[in-house]
């Protein structure tokens, strides 16, 4: 009541409560009106918050690049992990006035979403692309893609994701493509990016390269065996690959070998007759392990590859790009080396050549994650970034180091982190980080599909052209190549942004606050995108990196589809509710660390979403009749700043990352606290008139007020549907009240 007796006309006067209240919270029902609320306001997007007057147009900016998922499948709880990440970040700091940017986006994913179609195509028509043509591929690819977009997107937005829709990015798009063609343009005549020979990842299955980036490594039991080397016994898991071996290895400091020099031969019989093998000393023999003595295949190995250009030694290839072993293998020769195996024992054997056989080695074999094919190493001529090279910084300023110094992208990927312009979190990641940027050789970044952003260099006979259009004349053909899909996904922050072009957009909102991804990417999709940033405009793409643990199974198994554990996100939402699905990846998941699901933890979080519902009920029952200028008793007053210690806590652990700290401390206040403690106190309080009551009345509004507020980036969905049915409220939606102080 007012001071003259008369009631306000925006306080509820009548003893009732909103008709939807008096039945259980429903999900389904009010997350489809909720997010019809959100997308009607538009205020995911920042500058129709600035025309509102909601945002300040001179606030600071804060901005998040969604990690764009693949186009070849559906979400996984990995990707709900993400996006409740992201979205309780990109909302706490849109409630703190901040201009606030999250860009969506989906990535072609190249190698991937090309063997998904080749293989349906194959399937049902018994064609390969080579029977469809290039062109009648890329339709096929395009229809897939388009269809699979629409899917994820509306999987993403059923989440609750506070995205700004209007700047949607897809890593093939046309404003996309115009980066990509400026960006490779632009390291070729720098210098950093050349064409050469190198050992590259080959997957015989789908006839291309592989970035180390897409390599999984599969426990495999097979047959190690051991095999005499004249007076030397070597070790190997492949022997079909040891045709071509005639250098020796072994570690200088190996005081076994102190009688062999380096260069030194030695006469031996080896798969096909006698062979002459030549001593190399090198510091990759690992005197440790087996003999300390190894031979090399430079032609199918890295560091064998490594060893033989330090040492000038020569290099012949063993198996072809369809895994047949070519002529240098003698009877084997034309062979698959998969058949050819056992036989080579057997002639081992039968040579007296077999020292012993370990039948139970398990080991890791390189696979690739995108198609499943068996990597092998090949040397092939492809375009790569030299990460070794030096330039000069041509900026008038690159990530703080000053124009005209020489540096190269290796240092310029260290030097950021070391000087705190991209902090990890957790902090133990940065060691990883620098281990993987010290190893990092020279990045392969083309090609052999058909599906991507197309390399642009033309050859015509002994010419090379490289430029962002075909260059003018007959006889020129372009190279048949496309680019790695991280090269695109490299540029991301800035081309969603419109780079090359000056955007406000651009000039407002890089570099952006934060990358959120898995820690399993952190070298690759990290690391490049700071090296390609770095060069191109000379800023950190992100201030700040956030790693995420894995989600496993409730019995802490990775979710597979042969264990039959998968648990997806979207069957979770059906049931249970996006708020609960949320929950249940945040709290008690620690940076960088893994988290345990099952069904039933998302289902209790399901009970606490019906909890805020019946607190809610409960408040505006006890509350119709509120006077909102009663005074607070002294200790109501207390009650109200003890709820907002507790915003004020969940802020600062909000600010340091641990959203898991921040939701459970939130989680247990309005369930322990205030439903379990301050509600059941207040009830013979409210039962009899006078100061008391209104006083108690006026403390569980503001509590309840504080709650919803508090609770909001993580449940965004139940919070927003209370919000909306409260009398008194100091904005129309809650996505854009301001956080409590």
């Amino acid at each position: 009541m007012s001071k003259d007796g008369s009631k306000p006309s925006h306080i509820r006067n009548d003893a009732g409560i909103p008709e939807a209240f008096l039945k259980p919270y429903n999900p389904a029902e009010e997350e489809l009106k909720t997010r019809a609320l959100w997308d009607e306001s538009g205020y995911a997007n920042p500058d129709k918050m600035i025309a509102d007057g909601l945002t300040a147009p001179d606030a600071e900016p804060y901005s998040i690049v969604l990690p764009p998922p693949n186009v070849t499948g559906t979400l996984h709880m990995g990707h709900a992990a993400m996006l409740a990440i992201e979205d309780i970040l990109i909302r706490y700091a849109r409630m703190n006035g901040k201009k606030t940017l999250w860009i969506p986006g989906t990535d072609s994913a190249a190698i991937a979403t090309q063997a998904k179609v080749e293989t349906d195509i194959y399937k049902k028509e018994k064609q390969t692309r080579y029977d469809l043509g290039r062109e009648e591929l890329m339709k096929r690819i395009d229809e897939f893609t388009e269809e699979s977009k629409a899917t994820i997107i509306n999987q993403v937005r059923t989440m609750g994701a506070s995205l700004d829709w209007s700047r949607y990015a897809y890593t093939l798009d046309e404003t996309r493509y115009k980066a990509v063609m400026e960006a490779f343009v632009r390291m070729y005549d720098a210098g950093l990016i050349y064409r050469g020979n190198r050992i590259v990842n080959w997957d015989p299955k789908l006839q291309t390269t592989v970035s180390d980036d897409e390599i999984e490594y599969l426990e495999q039991k097979d047959p190690f065996y051991y095999f005499k080397y004249g007076p030397f016994v070597i070790g190997t898991v492949r022997p079909e690959t040891k045709f071509g071996d005639k250098y020796v290895v072994m570690h200088p400091n190996d005081e076994r070998y102190a009688g062999y020099k380096h260069g030194q031969t030695i006469d031996l019989e080896w798969i096909n007759g006698p062979i002459t093998a030549t001593v190399i000393k090198d510091e990759a023999a690992n005197m440790d392990v087996g003999s300390g003595v190894m031979t090399i295949t430079p032609a199918h190995s890295g560091v064998d590859f490594e060893i033989a250009q330090r040492h000038g030694l020569d290099i012949e290839q063993v198996i072809d790009e369809r895994g047949i072993l070519l002529p240098i293998a003698g009877e084997f020769a034309g062979q698959h080396i998969k058949k050819a195996r056992s036989l080579i024992v057997e002639k081992l054997t039968a040579k007296g050549l077999v020292e012993k056989i370990d039948e139970n080695y398990v080991h890791n074999v390189a696979t690739n994650s995108r198609g499943g094919g068996l990597i092998e190493p090949q040397i092939k001529k492809q375009w790569f970034v030299a990460v070794n090279k030096e330039f000069t910084i041509s900026h008038s300023e690159m990530s703080g180091i000053p124009t005209g110094t020489m540096t190269t992208l290796k240092k310029l990927m260290r030097h950021v982190v070391e000087t705190q312009q991209v902090k990890i979190a957790p902090e133990r990641f940065e060691k990883i980080y620098y281990h993987w940027i010290d190893n990092l050789r020279d990045w392969n970044i083309s090609r052999q599909i058909w599906f991507g952003h197309r390399i642009p260099v033309w050859y015509r006979s002994d010419e090379v052209y490289c430029g962002t259009e075909a260059p003018g004349g007959d006889g020129w053909e372009q190279d048949p190549d496309v680019l790695d899909t991280w090269f695109s996904s490299g540029i991301w922050t800035i081309s969603t942004l419109g780079w090359p072009e000056e955007t406000a957009d651009l000039k407002t909102f890089h570099p952006t606050a934060v990358l959120e991804t898995g820690y399993d990417i952190l070298f690759f999709w990290v690391a490049r995108m700071v090296l390609m940033s770095g060069f191109l405009v000379g800023q950190v793409p992100f201030k700040q990196v956030y790693l995420h643990g894995l989600v496993r199974d409730g019995q802490g198994r990775k979710m597979s589809k042969s264990l039959g554990n998968i648990i997806d996100p979207l069957d979770m939402i059906s049931k249970y509710g996006a708020d609960a699905t949320r929950l249940s990846l945040i709290i008690g998941a620690a940076p960088g660390m893994d988290i345990k699901l099952s069904e039933d933890r998302v289902r209790g979080y399901k009970h606490f979403a019906n909890k805020l519902w019946n607190i809610t009920r409960f408040v505006l029952e006890s509350t119709h009749d509120i006077d909102v200028d009663a005074k607070l008793s002294e200790t109501d007053a207390k009650l109200v700043t003890e709820a907002h210690e507790l915003v004020k806590n969940a802020s600062k652990n909000i600010d340091a990352f641990r959203l898991d700290l921040a939701a459970d401390e939130i989680y247990h206040f309005v369930w322990d606290r205030f439903a379990a403690e301050i509600i059941e106190e207040s009830k013979p309080i409210l039962k009899e008139p006078g100061e008391a009551r209104a006083s108690r009345q006026r403390m569980l509004h503001k509590i309840l007020i504080i709650s919803l507020k508090a609770l909001h980036p993580f449940m965004p969905y139940v919070t927003e549907a209370v919000w909306q049915k409260l009398p008194q409220k100091d904005a129309e939606l809650l996505m854009v009240a301001k956080w409590p102080k």
